[in-house]
């Protein structure tokens, strides 16, 4: 069981980019229209501090092994639209979620609101073929200077090919082609755990809750 400590959250069925951007800025993420934020959280008895994370973009270079990921990942097509859950995706999740033992999400609208391309703010999905098959989906907030991930999902029979790193360095890519300022990747936590692939990004800051956004020292370039 996971448990959220110190927890805030509201309801918002609409937010401008601005205060997406905002939002963001203070820690704050979403499920569907439940914005929340917390410090702390709780992985089979072991506690955690929550790490939000952005990349600044004008600072990100590829790593050795992100050209990697992008190269063996060549023989895949990329499909960037409006977000929307049919039964392709819904498919796909159903893969992904046996990858948890335990918080297992239920359904995608755990994360998504029923009309996520527009509620609370706009949001597009980008979409990883190989082969004419959905392997992997990334859904992306758009703000006015940032953009934000809300959530990944992707075949784990297709784990050699790195998916989460090749998704988040597709939405750096197309965040740079907007022109926005930051990239959202979502959070981690200061100590180790399955979502440390996102702290080896350059440009990576993370958020202290006293003092604001400062670079992430470990960050690899």
């Amino acid at each position: 069981m996971t448990v959220a400590q110190d927890d805030e959250h509201f309801l918002c069925l609409r937010a401008s980019p601005g205060k997406m951007d905002q939002l963001w800025s203070e820690g704050w993420r979403h499920f569907g229209i439940i914005f929340v934020r917390y410090r702390t959280s709780v992985h089979g008895g072991k506690p955690f501090t929550v790490l939000p994370l952005r990349i600044d973009l004008a600072r990100f270079t590829l790593s050795r092994s992100q050209k990697r990921v992008l190269a063996k990942n060549r023989d895949t097509d990329i499909v960037l639209r409006p977000s929307f859950i049919d039964d392709e995706k819904a498919a796909l999740f159903e893969k992904h979620r046996v990858r948890f033992n335990e918080n297992v999400p239920t359904s995608l609208f755990n994360f998504l609101s029923p009309n996520p391309a527009e509620v609370p703010c706009a949001n597009l999905e980008l979409c990883i073929y190989h082969g004419g098959q959905l392997i992997a989906v990334t859904f992306l907030d758009i703000g006015a200077a940032a953009t934000s991930a809300v959530y990944a999902i992707f075949d784990p029979a297709q784990a050699k090919r790195s998916l989460g790193i090749l998704m988040m360095l597709h939405a750096i890519r197309l965040s740079r082609s907007q022109g926005r300022r930051y990239y959202y990747p979502g959070y981690a936590y200061r100590e180790p755990f399955t979502y440390d692939y996102k702290k080896n990004f350059s440009g990576l800051e993370s958020l202290d809750w006293d003092a604001g956004w400062k670079p992430y020292d470990d960050a690899v370039s």
